[in-house]
């Protein structure tokens, strides 16, 4: 596996279904920009600072929108052989029994798909 590369992404969850004024959507706007420099600065680029460290060939990435779908697009478009996500669901019973970003990618990926919780 020397010549592995890790793709590291962190997707911020968002819905572009929902009603809200201009005032709202320009606010949002501005709150979705400083989310993804705020990930990009304190979890993505050290994740992949310290997987250069460790000699392993690394990028990272954040993206907004649902969590399932942004993997599964990044998956295919970079020719993905495993997804390893982390669970960090705070939806108990009901997310459990509904499914997950999780459930949905094993669901539908062709490729192996790992939870780690």
């Amino acid at each position: 596996m020397e010549d592995a590369a890790l793709l590291v992404v962190y997707v911020i969850g968002w819905s572009p279904h929902s009603f809200q004024t201009a005032e709202e959507n320009a606010e949002r706007h501005k709150r979705r920009l400083e989310e993804v420099v705020a990930a990009q600065d304190r979890i993505v680029d050290p994740a992949v600072a310290a997987l250069a460290k460790a000699g392993v060939t690394a990028s990272g990435f954040v993206h907004h929108g649902d969590v399932a779908d942004k993997l599964h697009r990044l998956a295919e478009e970079n020719g993905a052989d495993l997804i390893a996500i982390g669970r960090a669901s705070k939806g108990g019973f009901s997310q459990r029994l509904f499914g997950s970003s999780g459930v949905n990618l094993a669901m539908y990926l062709t490729i192996p798909v790992t939870v780690a919780g």
